[in-house]
């Protein structure tokens, strides 16, 4: 576990924040990614906040390289690309570097992604992107990609590659197959638990009081928080301490493991969680 407050955050005296922010005096938990979690730590730091990394998930390779490989040598035989995240994009792109592609390639392919920062990374690489549905779960991407179509009977027969995490959610490879597309979902990398977390540090900041928020960027960084302490209710762990969750799949598996969400953000994103937990805790001070 690390702790993430940049010089900036302190005052002349060493503490962190200012009065007028929203965060100042909060401890805030970040669950996610070490690699993945500087932009919103950053972002709860311009809030006034103290940030604990506690990374429940790290994002590696997928077991095996060859479904992703064979996708990647008969691209042309797709229609669409779908990609669920950042980390998708990346382990594609990476890839189909290292099979010598070029991004070029994917210009004849329809490209759908989910949420803002999957889109700005691809258009980082130079890679167009049709379709970005508002809404972010399996079910508003279906609707998109229908719309955009011209319906569901457009979707017959058409050829669909999803590279994501090796364990996801179903739902939208189903709706496609159900109406007559050919999908392929091909794990792109895997979320595994980190060996290095400090269990008793942890423990001990939120037994003691410490911790004034625990954030939730997955349904992993749930059900890891919990094998991390071999339990299956969290409800006493993180009694007195508010829960974010950044989605409505993510608040359900918060849930299965005995906790309430508190702040859940109405886009899916982590800009928007940490807005959300500003509001919240600013709403408190009143």
């Amino acid at each position: 576990m690390t702790e993430q407050t940049s010089k900036a955050s302190k005052d002349a005296s060493g503490a962190t924040g200012t009065p007028h922010q929203p965060l100042s005096g909060r401890t805030i938990m970040i669950t996610r990614a070490l690699a993945q979690s500087a932009e919103f730590a950053a972002e709860l730091e311009r809030q006034g906040a103290r940030v604990v990394s506690c990374p429940t998930i790290e994002i590696v390779e997928p077991e095996s390289f060859a479904p992703l490989d064979e996708a990647i040598e008969n691209i042309y035989g797709y229609d669409w690309l779908v990609f669920t995240s950042v980390n998708g994009v990346e382990y594609f792109l990476r890839r189909l570097d290292a099979r010598g592609k070029e991004v070029g390639e994917l210009d004849e392919l329809r490209v759908c992604a989910i949420g803002e920062a999957t889109a700005d990374r691809l258009g980082e690489a130079h890679v167009h992107v049709d379709v970005i549905p508002e809404k972010f779960l399996a079910e508003g991407v279906f609707a998109a990609l229908e719309a955009y179509v011209g319906g569901h009977e457009n979707l017959e027969n058409l050829n669909f590659l999803i590279p994501r995490a090796a364990v996801a959610r179903d739902f939208l490879p189903r709706a496609l197959e159900e109406a007559g597309a050919r999908v392929d979902v091909v794990a792109a990398y895997r979320t595994v638990r980190p060996e290095s977390t400090d269990r008793a540090r942890v423990e001990a900041l939120l037994v003691g009081g410490g911790v004034d928020c625990v954030t939730f960027t997955s349904s992993s960084t749930v059900s890891n928080f919990a094998q991390l302490f071999d339990t299956t209710d969290l409800s006493d762990l993180l009694q007195g301490v508010a829960v974010a969750c950044i989605g409505d799949i993510t608040s359900r598996t918060a849930a299965d493991f005995g906790l309430r969400t508190n702040i859940q953000p109405v886009e899916f994103t982590t800009p928007a969680l940490a807005r959300a937990i500003a509001a919240y805790f600013a709403e408190e001070m009143k």
